[in-house]
């Protein structure tokens, strides 16, 4: 057995070895930032610290309301901390400001950064047994460090800077808000052809998280 023969295996098993570990350690940094005590986080209030992991879909956000979504083997896993900026006082709404990191991998492996500002509805006729938040940000920034093959158009164009949108379902102990398990979209687009025309709709994803506030 000649050395390029031992050589060639290595280098093509190598990208794929890389890409696995950088996966890993996301998942890994995401457990242990959680895991942190609140104080080592922020000192201030109102901010919110979580993480989040879900499944590539192939439609728009109303698609997938209607339940045509089809999943594929592409897949995030995020870190979000959220800011909130104001309250009103007469009713249960709030603005924040909310921003991701997060490590996409399956069919290609990306990194994203976004962030939305964000509007919190906190009142459900049922909170004094489940407290329920609705979240939405549909105007934000996301950016990614390569366009995805899932945001290619048919000439194969695609953009990494695009519009963030988000809707989240959030839930707690009615006696305990400090922490909350959500469900979010969360969804990459070129608002209908604004941003550009390279016919692609951008990328969506469902995702289930966790979240401290302090």
């Amino acid at each position: 057995m000649t050395r390029a023969s031992l050589i060639d295996p290595l280098a093509t098993k190598l990208p794929k070895l890389a890409g696995g570990a950088a996966n890993a350690l996301s998942v890994i940094s995401l457990m242990v930032f959680l895991l942190l005590p609140v104080s080592a986080l922020c000192e201030e209030s109102g901010w919110g610290i979580g993480g989040y992991g879900g499944q590539y879909y192939d439609t728009e956000p109303a698609g997938f309301t209607q339940g045509k979504a089809t999943y594929l083997n592409h897949y995030i896993v995020a870190l979000t901390a959220s800011k909130e900026l104001w309250h009103a006082e007469a009713f249960p709404l709030a603005l924040e400001i909310d921003g991701v990191i997060g490590q996409q991998f399956g069919i290609a492996t990306i990194t994203e950064v976004a962030f939305a500002p964000v509007l919190r509805w906190g009142w459900f006729p049922w909170n004094n047994l489940l407290h329920t938040d609705f979240r939405a940000g549909p105007l934000g920034v996301s950016y990614t460090t390569a366009i995805s093959p899932l945001e290619r158009g048919p000439t194969g164009e695609g953009s990494r800077l695009i519009n963030f949108l988000m809707l989240e379902l959030d839930f707690s102990l009615p006696n305990d808000r400090s922490k909350e398990v959500f469900m979010r979209l969360h969804h990459r687009c070129n608002v209908y052809g604004l941003l550009n025309n390279y016919g692609a709709n951008g990328e969506d994803f469902l995702v289930f998280g966790f979240r401290r506030h302090f």
